[in-house]
């Protein structure tokens, strides 16, 4: 789940959420390519602020140094997941984004979701 992370290595870049967070933030922006253009600074521009503040956050944690610091981040970073997943259900409903890409962005979500909460509590 969380593999043990090497500091001389690859850093964040190792951490599997950092990489599924990742991996979610470039399917948002694929999906919210074709948002309409009254979106642009609305729902679009929330949604991809928020799921990139979430690797964005795992990566600043991990690189301010002590887990008191690193848990503030991932905390941070939570809340900008739970704030994208209501985005998400928002683009559906407004039938931005199709059921079968709600879907898919929602399971790497919570997937992401869940690696961001183990990690959090193996920190405690």
């Amino acid at each position: 789940m969380i593999e043990k992370v090497d500091r001389t290595g690859k850093g964040f870049r190792k951490l599997l959420v950092w990489q599924k967070a990742h991996q979610l933030v470039l399917l948002v922006y694929r999906l919210t390519e074709n948002f309409p253009k009254h979106e642009l600074f609305g729902l679009k521009s929330q949604l991809q602020r928020a799921m990139v503040s979430v690797p964005a956050n795992v990566a600043e944690g991990y690189a301010a140094g002590g887990q008191g610091q690193f848990r503030r981040y991932l905390n941070i970073a939570q809340g900008s997941l739970a704030e994208a997943e209501y985005y998400l259900i928002l683009a559906q409903d407004l039938t931005y984004i199709s059921p079968s890409d709600y879907e898919r962005a929602e399971s790497l979500r919570a997937e992401t979701g869940f690696l961001l909460h183990r990690l959090i509590e193996s920190l405690n």
